[in-house]
């Protein structure tokens, strides 16, 4: 049998990674989602197991330990990390696993697992992503601001991935990320085109 392929998708905040991942889990069968372990408590709505695995300070510190993580980060006294486990056995049943990730851990991913794809998702224009961001009523104007700021930090990482897919309609996009894993001719921005949109939200953070 053959390995699964592991995918790292990555992209700014707002930029709608979160529903293309859905999207393919619903329409393509051959894809899981890697859960995160965090020692945050849960939101609102949010169910152990299937938004997070959420855990004590001390198990993830015995899991750190342990080698049992890919990655693992520290956010406001909170961890969050990838555990390593569940990758593998999918891996080795044959089955694709999406890492949904910020760039800093997909950089560590990438380091210990060398075949992992790095997937970018880039908005079609700066904004696009701002609209996207103001249209999820969940922030004020300062923090969606810190958001594109955010966006304008992360464009250095851009560098670390082999593939861009532009996000201007979540079926396509999706449809995209599956034709780059099974390698079937996927229909991807030119180099100018990803330079531009990075260019575009360089340019729209400074009121340009």
């Amino acid at each position: 049998m053959d390995k699964g392929k592991l995918l790292i998708i990555s992209g700014f905040s707002g930029v709608g990674k979160g529903t293309i991942v859905e999207k393919m889990l619903e329409t393509f069968d051959n894809y899981k989602i890697s859960i995160s372990c965090t020692t945050r408590d849960p939101r609102p709505a949010e169910e152990d197991g299937v938004h997070y695995h959420f855990i004590s300070k001390d198990e993830f510190e015995k899991m750190i330990e342990n080698d049992e993580l890919l990655e693992h980060a520290k956010y406001v006294d909170n961890y969050y990390g990838t555990p390593k486990k569940f990758v593998d056995e999918c891996l080795d049943k044959g089955e694709n696993v999406i890492l949904e990730i910020e760039s800093e851990g997909a950089k560590k991913v990438k380091d210990k697992m060398p075949e992992a794809i790095m997937i970018f998702v880039l908005p079609p224009s700066a904004k696009h992503l701002k609209d996207r961001l103001v249209g999820r009523g969940s922030e004020d104007s300062e923090a969606i601001e810190k958001r594109l700021q955010k966006a304008v930090q992360e464009t250095d990482a851009m560098k670390h991935y082999e593939y861009f897919v532009v996000n201007d309609q979540i079926e396509s996009a999706a449809k995209t990320i599956d034709e780059i894993v099974s390698d079937t001719n996927p229909d991807l921005p030119s180099e100018d085109e990803v330079l531009n949109i990075k260019k575009d939200i360089i340019d729209f953070s400074k009121g340009e």
